[in-house]
């Protein structure tokens, strides 16, 4: 346990190993933010936090976005429900900004991100962020977080900061893992088991595998339908999905001559069961011969992922190093929609009289793809700088290629009758035009299939430097160009002081950039809705598509950011340290969703909109696609985030016998919008990115998180019990503006050690069984009608309360 605690940093102490794991020693690592061999993250301009497997293990959580959630208050991890495919593939911040301004690394290298985008009112909206949950948690050795920008040094994306994966590197023995547990509610039961074992090659080399499963029931926290029922009942599914996750990952080495071959990478394969909305047994989207007492779509996704990073590295000389290396990833979402119909197969006129009277109640609804293949060639090493203290300097080159593809679904899936003809008149059960596709999730159409791409190539500088004993300066720049947007340049300055072995000054300036997602350009949806009693086409308008030209949508540009950190570092004694930092991101051309466009009611001139009426332009630019709704992505807003960071360590020895570690990590962040510019000269700014958006962005994750943490551990007992403080959040996409309030949540996990080899840990999470504000049910019909009991769009602690679990590691 003292190894472990000597070798974690100042800002985050690893919690005490057990007797049954062996403490992964620093000293020879690479620190997330430093280039520089052997900087421990104590010793950096930048704050950055490393969480232990230990820590990991201890929050009883089995997927990697959970346990950051309870252990990172940076992190945020928002449970959405009744969101498609967000359901299953929940989106991971940090520092309250979005998904893909945050970069995922793995043992330093690129991860790919995920072919989803986030198209429903939720976190994250109009985004796609890294699948964190693709990794196993039991192939993970520590997670390193950087809270500070860092595009300069590992380009786009590191908006937000990094996080940074550490896979094991273990031999010579095997470790399993058996969990099960539960909600209070008696749902939610999960089953969870992993084997991790590792094997020498040759003198010094290594290959470590982990194999894992899950199985983890739906939790529902509906209440009764008293709208649409008669006699009221439980019509909705709210809560977490069903889900079943399989893995397989790898990570090894190999010396061969004066270097070392290495690889990693794995598969991963996520089969998810969520619902829609419950279609009543009136509604003009059901069909009573079929579903006589309405009926709930079920969504079925499936994300199947799959990595491999391959490289070489090697001394130039005893002063400098090189490291070449390839690595590809793919991610595919594929949509399956079962107990649904297409309304207007079935009520379709057929020729010589009558209706088809026939629709299939299940359908492939299309699938997302993205792959990414990255080429990396780094050289590390010493230079004579000031005095007896080297400088250290890293450069590299890198190419890379992003490609996103979509597959169109069934017909069935999203024409309007048989043939896809709007002019044919097709009437549901009240009389109303009939709804086309499967009802749920309509699917891709051929128009919306692309596989398209781009590629990039950078080349980066990385300097560091201890100028005198107390003073530490970095800096570094990069130069990016892409085959769609053009360039980009960005730099970095960083310094540390330390006053006195006790006492040290931080801070570090920051240009950034995130290019926008090939998802983003790429992606395009369209279905045939009513709109007015008409049917229209609701589009999700691809970037470069003649109708985004028609609105004068221009080509999408990267965002960029500027981002400030001061901060300090107290260690008055060895085992108590405490860090504070304050930051400052500004983001401008910040890339959105758009809200739904419609065309004007009454022209510029004030007069109602026609055919003649040429001053009615979205109206005019619309008309041409038969489209009533469009929607877009577009460099839209601008963004500023200030937030303050405190983190307090004490490593405690007890006379009994065994020792205590507290943990204090407090949060605050305020986002705020500052600037609303459209950029089409036709659509003004209210249309294109309205309050519900601006809530989302400035007040949708919460502006307060704090963990309160204390583990106590001996040779046979360890407890750790923790308490997280979630701030309020709101939301007003489905209805009024509302607030939910900040609870505290508890998590208590004890510990028992047989033997070296053999551990049983009891626990519970959310021990208190706290559950979010109910909605109001004053403004929040018809939703508390519906059954929606909890809030809903922006919750980041879900709607399960309560649960316990106990967990068996054994050592072989």
């Amino acid at each position: 346990p003292a190894a472990a605690q000597d070798q974690a940093p100042a800002d985050q102490e690893a919690a005490p190993a057990s007797t049954s794991q062996t403490p992964t020693q620093l000293d020879t690592v690479q620190v997330t933010g430093s280039r520089v061999l052997g900087r421990t993250a104590e010793e950096t301009a930048a704050p950055v936090d490393i969480i232990g497997q230990e820590e990991l293990a201890n929050t009883g959580a089995m997927e990697v976005g959970q346990a950051l959630q309870l252990l990172e208050p940076s992190f945020n991890f928002s449970r959405t429900t009744i969101s498609d495919g967000t359901d299953i593939l929940r989106p991971a911040t940090l520092r309250a900004l979005g998904p893909d301004q945050v970069l995922v690394l793995v043992n330093g290298k690129r991860r790919h991100q995920q072919a989803l985008v986030n198209v429903q009112q939720t976190i994250a909206r109009g985004s796609a962020g890294t699948d964190i949950n693709a990794i196993p948690i039991s192939m993970i050795e520590r997670i390193e977080v950087l809270r500070d920008g860092a595009a300069a040094q590992y380009g786009s994306d590191a908006i937000a900061g990094v996080i940074n994966l550490i896979l094991k590197e273990q031999t010579g023995h095997t470790d399993v893992s058996f969990l099960a547990g539960q909600t209070y509610e008696g749902d939610g039961r999960v089953l969870h088991g992993s084997v991790n074992t590792g094997f020498k090659l040759a003198d010094d080399g290594f290959i470590n595998v982990s194999l894992e499963y899950r199985d983890r029931e739906e939790t529902n926290r509906a209440g009764l339908d008293t709208l649409r029922v008669n006699p009221p009942r439980v019509t909705q599914r709210i809560g977490d999905a069903d889900a079943t996750d399989a893995y397989l990952w790898m990570n090894g080495e190999l010396p061969i001559g004066a270097g070392e071959f290495y690889w990693f990478g794995g598969l991963s394969r996520r089969k998810g069961d969520s619902s829609g909305f419950f279609r009543s047994a009136g509604d003009n989207r059901t069909i009573p011969a079929l579903y006589p007492n309405g009926f709930l779509p079920n969504i079925i996704t499936t994300v199947e992922d799959a990595s491999l990073a391959v490289g070489f590295r090697g001394p130039l000389n005893e002063s400098w190093d090189w490291d070449l290396s390839v690595n590809h990833g793919r991610n595919d979402f594929s949509f399956f929609e079962r107990n649904t119909a297409n309304v207007s197969w079935y009520y379709e006129p057929r020729p010589g009289g009558g209706i088809y009277g026939e629709t299939p109640t299940e359908a492939d609804t299309g699938t997302l793809k993205f792959d990414q293949t990255t080429v990396n060639f780094d050289l590390r090493g010493e230079l004579g700088g000031l005095g007896d203290n080297p400088l250290y300097l890293s450069t590299g080159l890198e190419w890379r290629r992003d490609n996103y593809g979509i597959e169109a679904g069934d017909p069935v899936s999203y024409t309007y009758g048989r043939t896809n003809n709007p002019g044919i008149p097709i009437f549901g059960q009240t009389g109303a035009p009939a709804p086309s596709g499967t009802q749920g999730f309509p699917g891709y159409t051929p128009a919306t299939e692309v596989d398209d791409g781009r590629t990039s190539w950078a080349v980066y500088v990385d300097a560091e430097s201890n100028v005198t004993d107390r003073l530490l300066l970095g800096a570094a720049a990069r130069y990016e160009d892409y085959s769609d947007f053009g360039n980009t340049t960005t730099g970095k300055l960083s310094a540390r002081f330390d006053m006195s072995s006790a006492f040290a000054f931080r801070g570090t300036l920051s240009t950034g950039f995130r290019a926008p997602g090939v998802q983003q350009a790429f992606y395009s949806s369209v279905s045939t809705n009513l709109n007015a009693g008409v049917l229209t086409e609701v589009l999700t308008a691809r970037n470069n598509s003649p109708i985004a030209k028609a609105l004068g949508i221009p080509q999408l540009k990267e965002e960029t950011s500027l981002s400030k950190s001061v901060g300090v570092i107290f260690k008055p004694i060895p085992n108590l340290s405490i860090t504070a930092d304050l930051f400052r991101i500004d983001i401008e051309d910040r890339l959105v969703y758009s809200e739904g466009v419609t065309p004007e009611s009454t022209g510029t001139d004030g007069l109602p909109c026609n055919a003649t009426n040429s001053n009615c332009p979205i109206r005019g630019a619309l008309a041409p696609f038969r489209a009533g709704v469009v929607q877009f992505f577009t460099n839209a807003i601008d963004t500023t985030t200030t937030g303050l960071d405190i983190v307090g360590n004490l490593n405690q020895a007890l006379k009994s016998g065994g020792s205590i570690n507290w943990t204090a990590l407090l949060h605050w962040n305020k986002t705020e919008v500052t600037d609303v510019h459209s950029e089409s000269p036709i659509i003004p700014e209210a249309l294109l990115f309205g309050s519900v958006q601006k809530t989302l962005i400035e007040q949708g994750q919460p502006r307060e998180h704090h963990v309160l943490q204390a583990v106590y551990s001996n040779d046979t007992w360890d407890l750790t019990l923790r308490e997280n403080y979630f701030g309020r959040v709101a939301g007003e996409g489905f209805g009024p503006y509302t607030e939910w309030g900040g609870k505290w949540l508890a998590d208590l996990a004890i510990g028992y050690k047989f033997s070296d080899t053999v551990k049983l840990t009891i626990g519970g999470n959310n021990i208190f069984d706290v559950y979010p504000d109910k909605w109001d049910p004053d403004t929040g019909f018809p939703f508390t009608e519906l059954g929606f009991v909890y809030g809903w769009e922006t919750l980041p602690f879900g709607i399960n309360g309560g649960s316990y679990y106990a967990k068996l590691d054994v050592r072989f």
